[in-house]
């Protein structure tokens, strides 16, 4: 039985680069999400022991959410130009330190990496999920759980891991019936739509006295409170093209194994090329070659 760490690249870079005060090289090229990058791989690598780490990107694209809901993320903000231009040093450093850094055009990495996650859990292998995207919480099992990063407000509690039984004490329901939640609720940060003035407690509530989404929609005269009787009845595609878009696709073939070794001497040469001398440091250190000093 092997233990993964399965990190949500874009989830992970955003983290640290609004973690981090502002770093530039020495030509004013930003190099703050970088060195939160590194450190936090290898932070969690040492403080998890894992036996495989891989790392996952978007590379753009959601094909078949937007063929249901065309409007799928449409109200998300532009990526900082400060952070766009470190992506494709952040995902060259994954792949010299043979993390994988795995994408593919017109399929979203949450679902990569949740097929992944799902197909080394049937084969008896433990994983972590490295995010704080909601969306994991439907694939969190005996064998899959979910490492969020330290709260903004105290980072002293640092990396947390979220098994079933936190995923219900946190969102009211059990992992399996985390999509049909969403469906209900919406996703303001995916532009989802769910029943106006149906929060969390009322779809947790549904969920739990009538068994799963379509249970809420056959029940639609007799849920309480009342007033929701008729929006429900009303709302039957729409809840049902929401569960659709809120599932994570689990059938994904497993990725390559390309760019799974670590390659010492092009890690070197970007950390030396961002300026990163304390990160070089340390990774001579780390990948064995301290007489590179």
């Amino acid at each position: 039985m092997a233990k993964w760490l399965l990190v949500d690249g874009f989830n992970l870079a955003y983290r640290c680069f609004f973690a981090i005060p502002e770093l530039t090289r020495e030509d004013g090229f930003p190099t703050n999400a970088l060195h939160g990058w590194v450190k936090s791989l290898w932070r969690l690598s040492d403080q998890e022991k894992p036996d495989g780490v891989r790392v996952f990107f978007d590379l753009g694209g959601a094909d078949d959410r937007l063929a249901l809901l065309p409007e799928y993320k449409a109200h998300r903000e532009e990526m900082p130009d400060a952070l766009s231009k470190q992506i494709p040093v952040i995902k060259a450093l994954t792949r010299a330190m043979g993390l994988g850094g795995i994408e593919l055009s017109g399929v979203e990495s949450d679902d990569l990496l949740a097929s992944f996650a799902c197909s080394l859990a049937r084969g008896g292998d433990q994983v972590l999920v490295v995010s704080s995207d909601k969306d994991f919480a439907q694939i969190v099992g005996e064998r899959i759980r979910i490492m969020l990063p330290p709260p903004t407000a105290n980072p002293k509690l640092g990396w947390r891991v979220m098994d079933a039984a936190g995923v219900a004490e946190k969102f009211g329901v059990p992992p399996a019936l985390i999509a049909e939640y969403l469906a209900l609720v919406g996703d303001t940060s995916d532009n989802i739509p769910g029943l106006q003035g149906v929060g969390p407690k009322t779809a947790s509530k549904w969920l739990l006295e009538f068994g799963s989404l379509e249970g809420v929609i056959a029940a639609a005269d007799r849920i309480n409170p009342e007033r929701f009787r008729a929006v429900v009845a009303s709302s039957a595609d729409l809840l049902r093209r929401n569960l659709k878009v809120t599932t994570l696709n689990l059938a994904l073939p497993a990725p390559g194994e390309e760019h799974t070794e670590a390659r010492p001497g092009d890690l070197y040469g970007l950390l030396e090329e961002m300026g990163m001398r304390s990160a070089l440091a340390e990774a001579r250190e780390r990948y064995g070659q301290p007489e590179l000093f």
